[in-house]
């Protein structure tokens, strides 16, 4: 089998490592069947998209909707690859699974509205799919309504014509749509079970996402919520374009 590629850009090692054996073990991979590049840590190297099964973007600390004077060095260089990147992988319809950055990517790309208008706190919230989220393949077997974890800043406000909205939550309107036949982008996490939510709160509790004093909050809140659900996406997703 190719390997399939993670793109990821948490420059915390805890959180990376966390967020990577997440991947793996939802999706059901071996290390060796998923390669992973750190983007915050150095440019991206020259990629052959048909080398690979299919490109998975992971979750980020960056805020793509923010304006330029206020983004990173490091930022704009991840946005300009990925946008290269993404130049390719939209032309060929090449297996693409964006998990929350990957609204902010895809849907920017595609000439969605991204801005911080349904922003979602750190927590659990009922997703619900559209009846083209029922009959899509990526979510084969899954539930009408389920949980997921979610933490976002930003959302997508208005989808592109030719985008298929899949699932929505009360309080955002796009959390998972599909661009053609093989790329898709989700709002909230398919690879965050509870722990895995509150490793990242202990990791992020001085970064400025939430008051350092709300830690130990949300970390009991993040308990209340069993998501079991989000991670078939990502069994589906390696079943149905591992190659």
């Amino acid at each position: 089998m190719k390997q399939f590629l993670l793109l990821a850009s948490r420059a915390e090692d805890a959180a990376a490592e966390d967020e990577y054996e997440a991947y793996l073990r939802y999706g059901g991979l071996e290390p060796s069947q998923l390669r992973r590049i750190r983007m915050e840590a150095g440019p991206l190297p020259a990629l052959e998209p048909s080398d690979y099964s299919g490109v998975i973007v992971g979750g980020s600390p960056f805020t793509s909707s923010d304006p330029a004077g206020q983004k990173s060095d490091v930022q704009h260089r991840v946005e300009h690859e990925l946008a290269a990147l993404l130049d390719r992988i939209v032309a060929e319809d090449f297996p693409f699974l964006g998990a929350c950055y990957g609204v902010g990517t895809l849907g920017r790309h595609q000439g969605a509205v991204i801005d911080r208008t349904y922003g979602e706190g750190l927590g659990g919230v009922t997703i619900k799919l559209t009846a083209e989220g029922l009959a899509d393949p990526l979510l084969r077997g899954m539930p009408e309504s389920f949980t997921a974890f979610t933490g976002h800043k930003e959302a997508c406000t208005t989808l592109p014509s030719h985008a298929v909205l899949l699932a929505s939550s009360a309080a955002c309107p796009v959390h998972m749509f599909r661009i053609k036949t093989n790329l898709y982008a989700t709002q909230f996490h398919p690879e965050l079970d509870a722990e895995g939510l509150i490793t990242r709160i202990d990791i992020y509790r001085h970064a400025g996402y939430f008051p350092p004093e709300s830690a130990e909050m949300l970390m009991e809140d993040a308990r209340r919520f069993t998501a079991t659900e989000p991670m078939k996406i990502l069994r589906n997703f390696v079943e149905l374009y591992a190659r």
